[in-house]
Parts: C-alpha cells; sequence; structure tokens
C-alpha cells in the first residue's frame, strides 16, 4: 500500500470518527465549531447567517416578461427574456456547471423536480413537504444550531444557494406569486445582477431558477415574471 493510500484512508477515518464524535457529544457549540470549521462562519459566508424577509407587497407581475420568448423543454415549459441562454440542469450532474461558450453571457439556468423530491430524498430530517424543506434550508443560520437537524439544513444552505457575488450585497426574500411560493435571493450588483429562485409550483413541482444577469437587465419584478411563467411540461 502507498503512502498516498494511507494517507487517504487516515484522513477518511479522521472524518468519520470526527462525525461520530460530534453526533454522540455535539452541544450546540461544538456543532456550530464543526461547521465553521467546515464551510466558514458568517463572516467569509454572510448569507448563512441570515434570513429571508417579506418581499414588498407592490411588487407586481404582469401577464408576460417583457421582451421575452418561449422555452419549452420535456420538463417545463417558461418565458425567459430575450438575450439569455437557457440551461437547463438535472441532479446527476454538478449544477451550476461552466459552459465555454454560454458562461460569459447571460444565463437562465433551470430546474424542475416532482412533488415530494426533496421529502423522499431525506426523509430523516421529517419535513412534512418540499416547501417546509425549503423553508429550513432558507432560514437556517449558523447561530441558530442546536442540533444535528439545524446543522443539516446550514450545511444544504452552504450547498444549496450557489455564487451569488459579494454576499455583504444579498438580499433574501420570501414571497407568494399567482399560485407559487418560494424564495429569492439576490444581488443587484455594480457589474452584473445575480437572482436563485427556488419556488414550489400550483402543482407542488420544485423549481429552481438561477440567473447570471451580466448586462442588468432585470429586476426583482421582472425575474419574478419569469417566475410565474413556470409550468411542468404534460
Amino acid at each position: 500500500m502507498n503512502k498516498k493510500t494511507l494517507r487517504s484512508i487516515y484522513i477518511f477515518s479522521a472524518l468519520v470518527l470526527g462525525i461520530v464524535f460530534v453526533v454522540k457529544f455535539g452541544a450546540p457549540s461544538l456543532l456550530k465549531f464543526y461547521v465553521q470549521s467546515g464551510i466558514g462562519d458568517c463572516r467569509n459566508i454572510p448569507i448563512l447567517c441570515m434570513n429571508p424577509v417579506t418581499c414588498s407587497a407592490d411588487l407586481q407581475t404582469g401577464d408576460n416578461l417583457p421582451d421575452s420568448i418561449p422555452y419549452i423543454s420535456d420538463s417545463l415549459t417558461a418565458s425567459v427574456p430575450k438575450g439569455f441562454a437557457v440551461v437547463e440542469e438535472i441532479l446527476s450532474k454538478p449544477f451550476y456547471k461552466k459552459h465555454k461558450r454560454m458562461d460569459k453571457g447571460n444565463i437562465v439556468y433551470l430546474l424542475r423536480k416532482d412533488k415530494g423530491f426533496f421529502v423522499a430524498l431525506f426523509p430523516q430530517v421529517k419535513a412534512g413537504n418540499d416547501y417546509e424543506f425549503i423553508k429550513s434550508v432558507m432560514y437556517a443560520k449558523i447561530t441558530d444550531i442546536k442540533n444535528i437537524t439545524d446543522t443539516f439544513f446550514v450545511i444544504m444552505k452552504g450547498v444549496f444557494i450557489p455564487d451569488l457575488g459579494d454576499q455583504n450585497n444579498v438580499k433574501m426574500c420570501s414571497l407568494e406569486l399567482e399560485g407559487m411560493k418560494g424564495f429569492i435571493n439576490y444581488n443587484l450588483g455594480k457589474r452584473e445582477n445575480l437572482f436563485d429562485c427556488n419556488f414550489i409550483g400550483r402543482d407542488g413541482s420544485f423549481y429552481k431558477v438561477y440567473i447570471k444577469d451580466r448586462e442588468r437587465k432585470l429586476d426583482l419584478a421582472k425575474v419574478s415574471e419569469l417566475i410565474v411563467s413556470l409550468r411542468a411540461k404534460n
């Protein structure tokens, strides 16, 4: 057995022992320390200490996204703004993977999963439905960790929310849109606008929309209109 293999075994064993120790003797302070050591703290990942706020009540959506074009796939339909490349992802591949041709421009990444997806995928957390699961992810905070379940949702939050640029400028918003409810995390930056949208649709489907708006064409209202246009493909 070579040195590289031995080193890998030692590292893996240490991680397993660490997890066992934390699970068995996991006081809140130890769980927080474990998370901060593994993925970061509020200083370098501010979103791990943020909660969504309710979107402004005057946020309105129209019937159609201005200058939009239809997008139709085997999974879903949507109206997307002109000038945006569309990439539909599946969870068996790295989400938000780079595309040599498209990653430089304006992009809309789309994902749809059937009703009950998260409840079936993570039965151990006993979420009542997919919305409750997503809500637990979005409201998870390092400062609120008290047990293993809290720790799980904080880690999920760090994984689930993609790159939104300078997190000190990120806003987290909860809202309901014409029978859909969920969350929009966004950063209206000086160079680009970034949006991460997570919604439960009218039929219970889960939709994730991640937008890189390099030309700063979109605002929160226009993104909301895109969300409203999402439909599961029969």
